[in-house]
C-alpha cells in the first residue's frame, strides 16, 4: 500500500463526540499518522510485527499498522469510550486489533514495535506523561514511534540515555476543539521520533 492510499484509509476513521482536555484527547490528523506509520513501515517495523498502539485513541495509528501488514495490533487507552471508538474504526475498515482498557503504567505483554501519539504533558494532571509512555514504549519492545514537540530530542536523551534516536519534523494541523482554541485550526510544528533500544 503507497502511503496516499494509506492516508486515505486513515481519513475514514472517526473522532470521539466529547475529547477530554485533561487527558490530552487530541485526534491525529490521518496525514500525520501516515507519515509516522510509513516512517516505521519503510524502517521494517510494521510488516509482520506485533505493534503495540499505547494511549491509542480513535485507534488511527494502530489501524495503520494493519493495513500496513503488522501481524497482530494492540492498542491500549485507559478511557473506555475511546476504547468503543477505536473498536467501531477498527470493525468498520474490517480490520481485526485488539483493543485493551488501561493505564499504560499496567501494560504487560511484548511486541516488535510501538508506535503512539503520546501526552505532551502540557495539563496539570497530565504532568511528566511523555516520560511515562517513552518509558513503557521500549520496555514493550526494541523500538518505538512518536509524535513529540519539535525539539525533543535533547529530552529524550536525558530520559533515555542509551537510545538510538533519529527524527524528521512535520506540521500537525490541530483543529479546533476546545473552547480555549482560537483558531479553526493551528499547525503545530512537531517531530516524528524513531527510538530504538541500544
Amino acid at each position: 500500500m503507497k502511503k496516499k492510499e494509506l492516508e486515505i484509509m486513515l481519513e475514514r476513521v472517526e473522532d470521539v463526540e466529547e475529547p477530554d482536555v485533561d487527558r490530552e484527547q487530541y485526534a491525529t490528523p490521518a496525514t500525520v499518522a501516515s507519515d509516522l506509520l510509513y516512517f516505521a513501515f519503510m524502517n521494517g517495523d510494521i510488516r509482520d510485527c506485533v505493534v503495540y498502539d499505547l494511549g491509542c485513541g480513535t485507534g488511527i495509528l494502530g489501524i495503520g499498522a494493519k493495513l500496513l501488514g503488522a501481524k497482530a495490533v494492540i492498542g491500549i487507552d485507559s478511557d473506555e469510550k475511546m476504547i468503543e471508538v477505536a473498536e467501531a474504526n477498527a470493525k468498520r475498515l474490517g480490520l481485526q486489533v485488539e483493543f485493551r482498557r488501561c493505564d499504560v503504567r499496567e501494560v504487560e505483554g511484548k511486541g516488535d514495535t510501538v508506535v503512539m501519539n503520546p501526552p505532551f504533558g502540557a495539563q496539570r494532571k497530565n504532568r511528566h506523561a511523555d516520560r511515562l509512555f517513552l518509558g513503557k514504549a521500549l520496555e514493550i519492545a526494541p523500538v518505538g514511534y512518536a509524535i513529540l514537540n519539535k525539539g525533543s530530542e535533547l529530552f529524550i536523551t536525558r530520559v533515555m540515555p542509551t537510545a538510538s534516536v533519529r527524527h524528521f519534523p512535520v506540521a500537525f494541523p490541530l483543529r479546533r476543539r476546545f473552547s480555549f482554541h482560537k483558531q479553526d485550526t493551528k499547525l503545530i510544528p512537531v517531530d516524528i521520533y524513531r527510538i530504538e533500544r541500544t
